[in-house]
């Protein structure tokens, strides 16, 4: 009787296993003007309600992000993730002092969904959001809106919080985190959302902040990898375009 139930022990912990390993497919990120680009990883950053699947770490690095997974350097600016679980997956590519990641327009509140990228909102109400975020006082000195996306009812947005000013924290030290925020329309008006999700908090040197190139790219955001092999094409901007937002050399 033990030796049989040992057998169905191991024989659906085999198909187990193999069934993990037949989920598990290829992402391909190929590159074009990608000679820059050192690392290319990805992270599985919300699960399926918007919650974060790792916290965000207080000691995080800006040239260490917490990957999920590395790419394999193929060559001529293709880059292989091998057996990548099932997944919606950032793409981040990392060069020296150089950093691009993508991102999603996550959900603020509970039970509420993702928002695509291509869903804008109209010129007045983006206009009145941007100069409101402009306009407001933070702790930081340097707040600024990247991007958003939305309709007439909720427009969501990725904002870069900095504080380059002298801090309680080390001496010559710096603060930086990219934070999703949500305005709502109510009673004839947009109002911000108290609440906001934090996708990341660095703590550095400001004299090497200023150095940094950190960039965001929702075309690179919420790569929805399933059974069969994705390919990804990208072309990476030229720094001088500046096509990007966020984080240049100051």
């Amino acid at each position: 009787m033990r030796a049989t139930i040992n057998v169905l022990v191991g024989g659906l912990l085999a198909a187990a296993v193999t069934a993990t390993a037949r989920a598990e497919t290829t992402l391909t990120i190929q590159l074009t003007d990608g000679q820059a680009v050192k690392t290319v990883g990805v992270i599985d950053r919300w699960d399926q309600d918007g919650n974060h699947r790792t916290p965000p770490d207080k000691d995080a690095k800006i040239d260490a992000p917490a990957l999920d997974a590395r790419a394999r350097d193929a060559g001529n600016g293709k880059w292989v993730f091998e057996k990548l679980k099932p997944g919606r997956y950032d793409v981040v590519l990392l060069g020296d002092k150089l950093r691009i990641d993508g991102f999603t327009y996550v959900p603020v509140r509970e039970f509420d969904p993702f928002i695509k990228s291509d869903a804008q909102p109209d010129e007045e109400a983006a206009e009145w959001i941007f100069e409101d975020i402009k306009a407001s006082k933070h702790y930081e000195n340097k707040v600024e809106p990247l991007y958003l996306a939305g309709d007439d009812k909720v427009v969501r947005v990725l904002v870069m919080l900095i504080r380059d000013k002298p801090t309680s924290y080390t001496p010559g030290a710096g603060t930086m985190r990219h934070e999703m925020w949500q305005y709502s329309w109510n009673y004839g008006g947009w109002q911000k959302e108290r609440r906001t999700k934090v996708f990341d908090r660095v703590l550095m040197q400001v004299s090497e902040m200023r150095q940094w190139t950190w960039l965001w790219e929702p075309k690179l955001g919420g790569i929805e990898v399933k059974k069969e092999p994705v390919t990804i094409k990208y072309t990476v901007p030229k720094a001088g375009d500046r096509k990007l937002k966020g984080l240049y050399p100051y």
